[in-house]
């Protein structure tokens, strides 16, 4: 099992920026992507974006040139910072990782931060 523990999110003002960060721990050692889903209220969950453990990033349209996904293998941890954030960015963000085994693949979910984006 793998183990996500999100932290950062908050109240902030449009315009304004914050950061997540996410560790991973537990069995870690087949993860090879990472990265942030949101969830608005009333919509499905959605991809912000990923990074693999070999820095490929991926990242929804609506937030490219304003949000950066990083990674630090080292300590097992992907970080989003977010610039120039919008009302829409509002949303729940969870933290995903990807672990690939000899026999499947399966996804593992943080607990979940709140962004909201508010004046």
């Amino acid at each position: 099992q793998v183990q996500l523990v999100e932290s950062g999110g908050g109240l902030v003002q449009p315009g304004g920026s914050l950061s997540l960060s996410c560790a991973a721990s537990g069995l870690i050692f087949g993860i090879y992507r990472m990265g942030w889903f949101r969830q608005a209220p009333g919509k499905q969950r959605a991809l912000v974006a990923t990074i693999t453990n070999g820095g490929m990033t991926n990242y929804a349209d609506s937030v490219k040139g304003r949000f950066t996904i990083s990674r630090d293998n080292a300590k097992n941890t992907v970080y989003l910072q977010m610039n120039s954030l919008k009302p829409e960015d509002t949303a729940v963000y969870t933290c995903n990782a990807r672990t690939a085994t000899a026999v499947h693949e399966y996804d593992s979910w943080g607990q979940g931060t709140q962004v909201t984006v508010s004046s």
